[in-house]
């Protein structure tokens, strides 16, 4: 599409002479007054204005002010004949991007407007690009393509750019800290701190005082005045993990701060004021805390504005491959070791285990087996014992009613799953399997898969 371009100018002559200059690459549009202009701008997106400084009413600073606060800002070029360098500085701090002197030179004025509408069109890609990196950075400690993951990376992209306060819920070792940091990275705060307080490790009064910093002699111990960690987080982000944890008295505090964004520290009078985005987690069910009275039902509601329910490991299975994948190439680096992959049967207890400890459990698994393991492939004796006795379903173990599942029914069935989730789109199932398309098309002929997912042919049909 042709950019579109906006002449404001009085003069009939200086218009169409403009006009007739630029209108065959550009779409151009007309106006011989502010008021004009400004309905232009407000019903059209237009990428560049060239307005006159002299006109009947509003002058073309003006417009240019006005011009630059809608939605959608356009490069803004001030012509005038009334030439001097105060005009110039005035047309600048107004947010003029150039300054043209009449009379206009055609020629010229046609290599300008290319030029400022090239940066434009350049910024905004850098723009673009610049958006997607900073998603794909804020993102890329959380892994997972099944489609519980998928939903919980939608909430996280939609909730991350806002001011509303998240709770993360979910099993120990479901990743709640590394969501609660992509929230934070794909911010408008990202460049301020992120501040992780740990609750339960904390008494009820060096949480107050770690949350809200105390006065010198504020109680015993406190040599000298703290900061708390509400302060340290100014113009950032603070996530309080396990905040089930916290004591009645310190939820009224974290309520205020959260409702008024003010507090006191231990021992003072004084009020402060903080600018702090909240985020937390729980593995608790603070519905049901709440109903015990051990949790207050208002700073519940404050916390709820936008909830995110992590899934345990044993509900995304296919997401254990790509885990698998990413730990071993953490630990080869700092172990300095050369683990390629896992033998067929220890893979195969990797997928049948239940994980209570769910991904952070894997995790050390993971690790044990790079450490343990002597040459290019992890087998059974790497693993941890609680895991190998996932092949018979012993106590730690996790096959599914006793279930043996060899590697390839295992494949085969999160093939499967995969192909129902995404409504047979092969390729996104091959997205989501961590594989080319290629070779899931491969797997699909090899385990008689290949109608799986295709929608059926409507009987009585010539």
């Amino acid at each position: 599409m042709k950019p579109n371009i906006l002449i404001v100018d009085d003069e009939k002559n200086a218009w169409e002479g403009l006009r007739a200059a630029l209108e065959d690459k550009y779409e151009v549009y007309v106006a011989a007054d502010s008021a004009q202009a400004l309905n232009i701008l407000e019903s059209e997106r237009i990428d560049l204005m060239l307005t006159d400084m002299k006109m009947p009413g509003e002058e073309g600073l003006d417009l240019i002010e006005r011009a630059l606060a809608l939605p959608h800002k356009p490069v803004c070029l001030l012509m005038t004949a009334y030439g001097s360098v105060e005009t110039a500085v005035e047309a600048m701090k107004k947010g003029a991007t150039d300054y043209l002197a009449k009379p206009l030179n055609l020629d010229e004025v046609e290599l300008i407007v290319a030029h400022h509408l090239k940066a434009r069109r350049l910024e905004s890609e850098n723009l673009e690009l610049r958006q997607k990196v900073a998603e794909r950075e804020g993102m890329e400690e959380i892994i997972g393509r099944s489609s519980p993951m998928v939903e919980v990376l939608d909430v996280v992209k939609q909730v991350a750019p806002s001011r509303a306060t998240v709770l993360i819920q979910g099993e120990s070792g479901t990743g709640k800290e590394l969501v609660a940091r992509a929230i934070h990275r794909l911010s408008p705060r990202r460049e301020g701190p992120m501040v992780t307080v740990h609750c339960a490790a904390l008494s009820p009064q060096l949480l107050e005082s770690e949350l809200f910093g105390h006065e010198k002699g504020s109680f015993t111990g406190a040599v000298e005045r703290r900061i708390g960690r509400f302060e340290a987080a100014e113009g950032g982000t603070i996530f309080l993990d396990e905040i089930g944890e916290i004591d009645p008295g310190t939820q009224v505090k974290v309520l205020r701060v959260l409702g008024e964004r003010s507090f006191e520290r231990v021992g003072s009078t004084k009020t402060l004021h903080v600018d702090v985005r909240l985020v937390a987690a729980t593995n608790k069910d603070l519905r049901k805390l709440v109903d015990e009275g051990k949790f207050r039902d208002d700073l519940f509601f404050r916390l709820n504005v936008v909830p995110i329910q992590m899934p345990p490991l044993r509900e995304r299975p296919e997401d254990i491959p790509l885990l698998v994948r990413a730990f071993l190439a953490e630990f080869n680096r700092e172990n300095g070791a050369n683990v390629k992959g896992f033998s067929r049967e220890a893979m195969e207890r990797l997928l049948a285990y239940h994980w209570p400890g769910n991904v952070r459990e894997l995790r050390t698994a993971v690790e044990h087996a790079v450490v343990l393991c002597r040459g290019e492939e992890a087998g059974l004796r790497e693993l941890p014992s609680a895991v190998r006795g996932a092949e018979t379903g012993a106590p730690g173990g996790g096959a599914r009613g006793g279930e043996e599942l060899s590697w390839e029914d295992s494949e085969k069935r999160l093939i499967i799953k995969a192909l129902e989730q995404t409504g047979g789109n092969r390729a996104e199932a091959a997205r989501r399997m961590g594989m080319s398309r290629r070779t899931l098309h491969r797997k699909l002929n090899q385990y008689g898969l290949v109608q799986v997912g295709r929608p059926r042919r409507r009987e009585g049909r010539n």
